[in-house]
């Protein structure tokens, strides 16, 4: 069955407005709302136009996400990239977990464990009701999630601009605004491969979040700067949101992380041919929930980012190769060219992480990653050719 532009668009609507976006909106705040609104955009604009070649790859050759991946590296080569992206989704899940309950306990203090459950059981019915069966569900709540995202916002703005401490630079929230779509580099070709029109539906796709997130991002920043509050669940309370809070911040989290955790199922699918993907993402799901409940999330955010960094330079490799090489390196088993260039853009994004720059690091790491990329290969091609 193939996905229509509308329905990828809800489904990626829904995966920007998130908790997670609007907390890392709230470090942007230190700039002021037109410096800091422009980073926003500016950062959401690089790391959606990666995030579209990634998607228009899976969306033209109808596999998913770590398939691709084998594009450039290899059958077996794409392996190492899949185990990498399980591990890092069963954190970001729950990471995710661990932030919705947090939010929602200190609107309605149930404990941090029994709302860790009651997210993650949200999560589980919509990764057995599949993408297949959401489109009309999806239709339905991405309605309500606006309704409230629209008065979330009006609370915000109608606040009096409050003095605000931080020191953040340009460059490092561009950063933090690319970070948002790079984290998504790893998942949504699984959500574009079955696009009824592979351009339109990624540029939905990509359009959607894109405007979701940065709203999102906006409220968070405008919550620091109008009322002065770093606190989203203390903003909410004192607006007297109770339930209207609690269903912003379980809608929200359960439409964000039932992504990650069925595109972890699907990873793990694609490294073993026993492995099924619902099974696997349902795992993910009581994983996420476990490590929320008994373990400190913050702990894992630093292995988490250290994780993600893979992501940025090997999606650079798998542009060169696919948008500008024209080549598919399935048929080898591991490609070790391309596995160096990856390595070599990894150290260089380690390296650069204490750098300060107007475009941030990821945007110069992708960048350089792709023209090395390019000329070692044109390289390494004449000489075999001769």
């Amino acid at each position: 069955m193939k996905t229509s532009v509308v329905s990828n668009g809800l489904l990626w609507f829904g995966a920007g407005i998130s908790i997670a976006e609007i907390l890392t909106g709230m470090l942007v705040a230190p700039l002021g709302f037109v410096e800091g609104a422009t980073a926003i955009l500016i950062g959401h604009l690089i790391g959606g136009a990666v995030m579209f070649a990634a998607g228009l790859i899976g969306a033209r050759t109808g596999v998913g996400s770590m398939e691709t991946v084998g594009m450039a590296f290899g059958s077996k080569g794409r392996l190492w990239f899949a185990l990498l992206n399980v591990i890092q989704l069963i954190g970001w899940t729950a990471v995710m977990i661990a932030t919705a309950a947090t939010s929602a306990d200190a609107l309605v203090p149930w404990g941090n464990a029994v709302w860790s459950v009651i997210a993650g059981a949200g999560i589980a019915l919509w990764i057995l009701l599949g993408i297949k069966n959401l489109d009309k569900v999806n239709r339905v709540i991405m309605a309500a999630l606006l309704l409230l995202t629209l008065f979330l916002s009006r609370l915000v703005f109608d606040g009096i601009p409050q003095p605000v401490s931080g020191d953040i630079t340009f460059g490092g929230a561009v950063e933090l605004a690319v970070a948002m779509p790079l984290s998504w580099l790893p998942l949504i070709a699984d959500y574009t491969r079955t696009a009824e029109s592979p351009v339109k539906v990624t540029v939905s796709s990509c359009l959607s979040y894109f405007i979701a997130s940065c709203w999102m991002f906006f409220i968070g920043m405008g919550a620091v700067i109008y009322l002065g509050s770093d606190d989203l669940a203390a903003v909410m309370a004192a607006a007297g949101l109770g339930c209207m809070g609690i269903l912003i911040v379980l809608l929200s989290t359960v439409t964000t992380t039932f992504l990650d955790a069925l595109s972890a199922g699907i990873s793990a699918s694609s490294i073993s041919p026993r492995l099924k993907d619902t099974p696997c993402a349902l795992v993910t799901c009581v994983l996420g929930v476990i490590l929320a409940v008994f373990f400190d999330t913050d702990a894992f955010q630093d292995f988490l980012y250290f994780i993600g960094s893979v992501f940025a330079p090997m999606t650079a490799v798998l542009i060169a190769d696919y948008f500008v090489l024209h080549a598919d390196r399935r048929d080898t088993s591991v490609n070790l060219t391309n596995l160096v260039l990856w390595a070599m853009g990894f150290c260089l994004y380690r390296q650069l992480l204490d750098w300060d720059t107007p475009l941030g690091i990821t945007f110069p790491v992708i960048v350089a990653v792709v023209l090395l990329s390019v000329l070692v290969h044109k390289v390494t091609d004449k000489r075999q050719a001769a």
